[in-house]
């Protein structure tokens, strides 16, 4: 499972004109699954968004995570994560989930998400989402587990 994450000012996700997710102050995380993933690789990643440490202390370093500032978290699926990109000029999707298991395993985060943090939102699984972020740094990050 991979989740790019970005360290952003605010953000939302619409579907349709219709915001769907927004937060303040957190983590916007594009997050894909590929053919191996489980619920543990859901659960690893989750603990890492929830507790890597990409806000400043007073000192100016990075030593604060989302659950530290009490900030947002955003859930964005996005399969093209997941593309193959080394060869060709077009990417290859055979390295993403089929979208059963990708929804599965997108809706398990999620949940598990809400159950353990306060500020939780999300885009909708398979739609054709815009997204509006002001990516605070820039600080962004690829997780995998």
């Amino acid at each position: 499972m991979k989740g790019l994450l970005q360290r952003v000012r605010g953000a939302r996700v619409e579907v349709a004109g219709e915001i769907v997710g927004a937060v303040d102050q957190g983590l916007l995380v594009l997050v894909a699954v590929e053919p191996s993933d489980t619920p543990e690789s859901a659960d690893k990643l989750l603990h890492k968004l929830l507790n890597y440490r990409v806000f400043s202390d007073d000192e100016g370093k990075m030593n604060l995570s989302l659950k530290d500032i009490d900030g947002g978290l955003l859930l964005v699926s996005q399969f093209t994560l997941a593309a193959d990109t080394k060869s060709g000029l077009r990417p290859s999707f055979s390295t993403a989930a089929p979208p059963a298991l990708g929804a599965a395993l997108f809706d398990h985060l999620l949940l598990q998400a809400q159950q353990l943090h306060g500020k939780v939102a999300s885009g909708r699984f398979g739609a054709d989402m815009q997204v509006h972020l002001v990516n605070d740094g820039p600080v962004t990050f690829l997780l995998q587990t």
